[in-house]
Order: C-alpha cells, then sequence, then structure tokens
C-alpha cells in the first residue's frame, strides 16, 4: 500500500510539473509559429498550432524596416562591457567584505544589503540626472554605467568566500601572498561556478533591459534590440505576424543561452544562499 501511494505521488508530480512546463513553454511556441503566419492566419479562429507555410517574409520585412543588425550589435556591445565590469567589481567587494577589515564594514554591508530592498524604478531619476550632467544621454555608455555593480551578486560571492576556510587565508599571507594576489589565484578560481551563476544572470538582464535604454537613448544608432522591439511595434505597423518576427529576433538568443546554461544559474543561486 505504500508502495502503491509513493508511486501515485511520484506520477501527480510528474503530471503537475508537465502542465507547469507547458504552460511556461507554449508562449514561445506561439510567438515562434507566429511569426510564420501571414495576416488571414494569424487572425483565423479557431488559431492554428501550425502554420500553412513556413516563410521568411516577416523576418525580411522585420530587417527592412528596422536596423535589428545595429540594435543586435549595441546589445551584445553593452552585454558584454557590463557583465565585465560587473564581475569584476562584484569580485573585488565580495573579497573585501569578506577578508580584509575595515572601520565600519558590517555596517556598510548591512546598509548594502537595505539597498537591496529599493526597487531600480526609485533611483531613474536621480540616474537620469546623473547621466544627462555628464553628457552621456542617448549613448551606450549611458546603458552601461549604472549597471557596473549589483549588491545581490556581492551578496552572493561573498558567501562563497566566507566559505572558504581562514586558515588557508592566513597560510598564504604568512607565505607572502598578497591579498591580490589571494583573491586573483585562489578565490576567483574556486568560485568559477558562482562566478559563471552571476555573468549568466548579468547577461540575462542586460540583454532584456528595457525601461533604463528607453529613457537613456533616443537615436536608432543607440538602441538596443528591447527598445529596438518597441520601436519597431509603432513604426513598422501594428502587424501581429511581423511584430512576432521581430520578438522572435529578440527572444531566441537568451533562451538558448538559459537552455545552455539554467543548471548553473540554478545551483550557483541555491548554493549562493548556504554557507558553509
Amino acid at each position: 500500500m505504500k508502495n502503491r501511494h509513493e508511486r501515485l505521488k511520484k506520477v501527480l508530480t510528474y503530471v503537475f510539473l508537465s502542465l507547469g512546463a507547458l504552460i511556461m513553454v507554449f508562449p514561445f511556441y506561439w510567438m515562434f509559429i507566429s511569426s510564420f503566419k501571414t495576416s488571414s492566419e494569424i487572425l483565423q479562429f479557431p488559431p492554428t498550432l501550425l502554420p500553412a507555410s513556413f516563410n521568411l517574409d516577416n523576418y525580411r520585412f522585420a530587417l527592412e524596416t528596422a536596423p535589428f543588425q545595429t540594435y543586435f550589435l549595441n546589445s551584445c556591445l553593452v552585454a558584454v562591457i557590463e557583465v565585465i565590469a560587473c564581475t569584476f567589481t562584484t569580485i573585488l567587494a565580495a573579497f573585501a567584505f569578506s577578508r580584509l577589515d575595515f572601520r565600519g564594514k558590517k555596517k556598510l554591508y548591512a546598509f548594502l544589503l537595505a539597498l537591496m530592498m529599493v526597487p531600480f524604478e526609485m533611483l531613474i531619476i536621480t540616474n537620469y540626472r546623473t547621466i544627462v550632467a555628464w553628457g552621456l544621454h542617448d549613448t551606450l555608455a549611458a546603458l552601461i554605467i549604472p549597471f557596473t555593480s549589483s549588491i545581490f551578486y556581492i551578496y552572493l560571492l561573498r558567501n562563497f568566500f566566507d566559505s572558504v576556510p581562514d586558515a588557508l587565508y592566513h597560510a598564504a599571507r604568512l607565505d607572502g601572498c598578497s591579498n591580490w594576489t589571494f583573491c586573483w589565484r585562489i578565490m576567483v578560481p574556486m568560485a568559477r561556478p558562482y562566478l559563471v551563476t552571476i555573468v549568466l544572470l548579468d547577461a540575462i538582464a542586460s540583454w532584456n533591459a528595457f525601461l533604463w535604454p528607453m529613457l537613456a537613448t533616443n537615436s536608432p544608432e543607440s538602441r538596443t534590440l528591447p527598445f529596438g522591439l518597441y520601436a519597431f511595434m509603432t513604426e513598422g505597423g501594428a502587424k501581429m505576424e511581423r511584430m512576432m518576427a521581430a520578438a522572435t529576433m529578440v527572444v531566441i538568443p537568451m533562451v538558448i543561452l538559459f537552455i545552455c546554461t539554467r543548471k548553473y544559474i540554478v545551483n550557483g543561486v541555491a548554493r549562493g544562499g548556504i554557507k558553509g
């Protein structure tokens, strides 16, 4: 009887997870399939799960109407520079809060953790005024500078650094190893799984950013893919099949990245909250 209940529980669990996965995946499937449909097909009722023919006219129109090549290059450039800068500052800050002793360290760290509760939307006006004062409005630098550090990533990495035995740090210091050398030659290689998680999360967040690029840029030369998609919706007309084609070009790269690296994200976030 006990085995029967366990099997039933397992079956119900898999059924529930399968339904949840279907609900999550179906919008992406519908977006991808709709990008190949014609105007009449996409308005057809009842809707069809497959197009009559897989034509690329919607993709051609999207590429001809909006400079998605420029948007793609801008998104790649912003994401790469932002990820490198954010990872660098995260490593230095996490190491400082974990291993270095300086006045007010605990209070400063507690203050930074408290700032995690402040939503980014509350800082937009301050950031916008700063960017304008620096003369960086409508430039790619305006999309990079506000995101060169992250309190959450510092918290995540610092938890791992704290789990490394103090004896290893003191032994390295006795052997003449500087803090800089210890950080980059010992701690960073050990924290590689966490750093991979940070890089992936930051890359996805940078790629999908919309609100800040909409405020900080105006010209097509400075737009990234999400804001470029919004501009395409207004400039290219309200044709659903064309919007689905443009949205597919924006979403697919991050979907592929997430599918290939999802285990690193889950494992890194799960371990980040466990000390020791």
